[in-house]
C-alpha cells in the first residue's frame, strides 16, 4: 500500500504555490505533457443572494484513505509520471482556487484522461463538504454539480 499523502491545505491555494509545483517538474525530461485542473470559487447567485465564499470541511482520515485508493487506481489505469492533488479546507473566497489537480505523463492523452477522472472521483467519492457563505453572512450547504 502506498504512503497516505495529505491533499489538504488550509485556505485558498495560491498562484505562487501552483507555479512552484509546476516549475519543480522542468528537470523531469521524461514528461511530455501536464494536465492541470484548477477549481475556483464562483460568485453564484442563489435565491437573490450572492456567494462570497465557501467553507470546506472533510472527514479527513476517510478522505485521505479514499484518495490513496483513487491514486492507485489512476496510476494502474494510465501511464503517468506523477500526480499531485490539493484541496482546500476552511474558508475560500470567490475568485480563489480551492482544488488543484496536476497530472504528468510522457503523452498528453494519459495526462488529460487521468486528470479528468481524478477530478470526477474527488467530487463523487470523497467526504468533503462545502458551506456556501453569502454576502449577507447567511449560509447553506453546497450541492456538488
Amino acid at each position: 500500500m502506498s504512503k497516505i499523502k495529505n491533499i489538504f491545505l488550509e485556505g485558498a491555494i495560491s498562484p505562487t504555490f501552483i507555479a512552484e509545483s509546476i516549475s519543480h517538474h522542468s528537470a523531469k525530461t521524461e514528461i511530455g505533457a501536464h494536465q492541470i485542473f484548477l477549481g475556483q470559487i464562483r460568485a453564484d447567485k442563489i435565491d437573490d443572494k450572492i456567494v462570497k465564499a465557501i467553507e470546506y470541511t472533510a472527514y479527513e482520515e476517510l478522505a485521505l484513505n479514499q484518495m490513496t485508493t483513487i491514486r492507485e487506481d489512476i496510476f494502474v489505469k494510465y501511464e503517468l509520471t506523477c500526480m499531485h492533488i490539493y484541496h482546500s479546507l476552511g474558508v475560500v473566497n470567490t475568485g480563489e482556487i480551492c482544488l488543484f489537480v496536476f497530472t504528468s505523463s510522457p503523452h498528453r492523452k494519459n495526462a488529460t484522461l487521468a486528470c479528468n477522472e481524478v477530478v470526477e472521483r474527488i467530487k463523487s467519492e470523497l467526504p468533503i463538504w462545502g458551506k456556501e457563505i453569502f454576502e449577507d453572512e447567511t449560509h447553506q450547504w453546497k450541492i456538488n454539480q
